[in-house]
């Protein structure tokens, strides 16, 4: 595991609508470490990661959270994104009236500050769709319109090799996908992890995307608090003994 602290959260306290949804999270990721977030549905998983990438509706009201070393806990979604942040969204949304293709450019060209040459961009991108088994001719159709619910997930997982951000949050990337799209997607996500070394928080409450993955540390969320943590070991144990032996103490 890593000396150097990318991401640093500490008491975070996030409300929605009102309702306080995270009662005081600390956090700790080194650079390149892999993280689970697991829980039972309505833990707080998915808006632990949006108050990471600083999504609107999830008010922190108490608590930091720094990023290489800088506080982020007030800075707005794009400039997190511009740092290195990424969040893969658990029901991608669909956007008439913009490829897939030119809605990673323009993503590219905000990340760099520079314009991204037309040839060089389209070879990496065939090169990249063809790792996930994406069919060429999603490039050149709006982004996640029409698309099955398991060809949007490659287009997330091919959004972060593309970006290829300090940083990858995925919430629920496995959910709903039927056996060969988990191996499609977990590959997409090893080769993300070896080729450009980022730290990975990963967020499911089950584990079949896990199989075969290096896993660092492993934290159980459970009615907005974490209350357990360890190494790959837990995921075993949350198997075999779900989620209540946590839940009820």
């Amino acid at each position: 595991m890593s000396d150097k602290k990318m991401l640093e959260v500490t008491g975070l306290k996030v409300n929605v609508a009102d309702k306080e949804i995270l009662h005081g999270i600390d956090l700790s990721v080194g650079a390149g470490e892999t993280h689970v977030i697991m829980g039972p549905n309505g833990a707080g998983k998915s808006t632990l990661g949006n108050a990471i990438a600083g999504a609107p509706k999830f008010e922190i009201t108490d608590g930091t959270i720094s990023f290489n070393g800088e506080d982020i806990t007030d800075l707005s979604p794009d400039k997190r994104a511009k740092a290195g942040i990424y969040l893969s969204f658990q029901n991608p949304v669909e956007v008439p009236g913009i490829t897939l293709s030119n809605f990673i450019r323009t993503c590219l060209e905000q990340k760099t500050g520079e314009r991204i040459r037309i040839w060089t961009f389209k070879k990496e991108l065939e090169a990249t769709m063809e790792l996930l088994g994406m069919d060429p001719s999603y490039a050149e159709r709006d982004l996640n319109v029409g698309f099955s619910g398991g060809e949007k997930k490659k287009a997330e997982i091919l959004q972060l090799l593309m970006l290829k951000p300090e940083l990858a949050i995925l919430d629920e990337t496995d959910s709903g996908l039927d056996i060969d799209a988990v191996r499609t997607v977990s590959k997409g996500i090893e080769h993300y992890r070896n080729e450009v070394g980022g730290s990975l928080i990963i967020i499911t409450h089950i584990t079949r995307i896990l199989d075969g993955m290096t896993v660092d540390k492993t934290h159980i969320l459970a009615d907005g608090k974490i209350v357990a943590e360890g190494d790959r070991s837990l995921i075993d144990n949350v198997n075999d003994k779900g989620f209540d032996q946590f839940i009820n103490k």
